[in-house]
C-alpha cells in the first residue's frame, strides 16, 4: 500500500496528527501539496499495483497480532458510554463518534468519509468563485470524530462522564476539543469568535481569574449615566 496525505503545505500536514501511529510503525507518506493532487487521487485508486490510502479517511488499518486486536476492542467497548455521550452533545455536527488507533499523542481527531471530500479537498472547493452549492451540499464531508483512548485527556473525560452524565464541564470541553480537532484536521470554523471565547475562558481558569470579579470592576469603571450628571449640575446651581 501506498500512504499519502494531502493538505495546503508540507509544514501543514508533516505535523498532522492522522501521520502519528504511521510515524511510529517507521511507515513513509506521500505529501501531497499541490491542489492538482487532490484532483489526480480521486481518479487514481492504484499505482504500480499498490493501492493509494488516504490517511486522513476512513478505513486506515494496521496489521495486528490477535492479543492486540482484543486488548484494542475492550478497550473501545470500555469508551462506548463516552462515544455516546460526545455524539448527543454535538448532535449533527458529527456523523458517529469512534475509538481511533490512528493517534498516538492527540486527545481526538475528525476524518472523513471514504469517498466524500477530504478536508483539503473542502477548502479547495470552498475557494471556488464558481462553485456550485450544491454540488458541495451533497460532497460536504461527512465527518467521523475518532478518539484516542490512551489519552490522559480522554480518560479524564470518561471518568467525569460516569461519575456525573449532566456535567456541563464535560460539555464545555467536549465542544471545544471538536472545535480544535477541526483545526488540527484541517478545517476551517464556521464560528471563530466563539471559539476565541472559549480559550480566552480557559486562560482565564488557567490565571485564576474569577469572571465575577472581573464583572464588578467593569460596573466600577463604567462613566456615570447623563441623568446623574445633569441632577449633580442642577444641585450645583441651587
Amino acid at each position: 500500500d501506498i500512504y499519502y496525505i494531502t493538505g495546503e503545505s508540507k509544514k501543514a500536514v508533516e505535523n498532522s496528527p492522522f501521520l502519528e501511529k504511521l510515524k511510529r510503525k517507521g511507515y513513509e507518506v506521500l505529501f501531497m501539496v499541490d491542489p492538482i493532487d487532490e484532483y489526480a487521487v480521486q481518479q487514481l485508486k492504484e499505482y504500480d499495483g499498490k493501492k493509494l490510502i488516504c490517511c486522513t479517511k476512513e478505513g486506515l488499518k494496521f496489521d495486528e497480532t490477535e492479543d492486540e486486536k482484543k486488548a484494542r476492542e475492550e478497550l473501545a467497548s470500555s469508551f462506548e458510554p463516552l462515544c455516546r455521550i460526545i455524539k448527543d452533545i454535538l448532535g449533527d455536527r458529527v456523523e458517529k463518534v469512534l475509538v481511533s488507533d490512528r493517534i498516538v499523542d492527540s486527545p481526538c481527531v475528525l476524518v472523513t468519509g471514504e469517498y466524500g471530500w477530504s478536508a483539503n479537498m473542502e477548502r479547495i472547493m470552498k475557494a471556488q468563485a464558481l462553485r456550485d452549492s450544491s454540488m458541495s451540499a451533497y460532497m460536504t464531508s461527512k465527518k467521523t470524530l475518532e478518539l484516542n483512548p490512551h489519552n490522559a485527556i480522554m480518560g479524564e473525560l470518561k471518568a467525569r462522564s460516569e461519575a456525573d452524565k449532566s456535567d456541563k464541564t464535560v460539555k464545555d470541553l467536549v465542544v471545544l476539543l471538536f472545535e480544535t480537532a477541526l483545526l488540527a484536521s484541517g478545517f476551517s470554523l464556521d464560528e471563530p469568535n466563539t471559539f476565541a471565547g472559549r480559550i480566552h475562558r480557559m486562560i482565564k481558569l488557567g490565571l485564576s481569574i474569577d469572571e465575577e470579579d472581573e464583572e464588578v470592576e467593569a460596573v466600577d469603571d463604567l462613566p456615570p449615566l447623563e441623568d446623574d450628571v445633569a441632577a449633580t449640575s442642577m444641585e450645583d446651581v441651587d
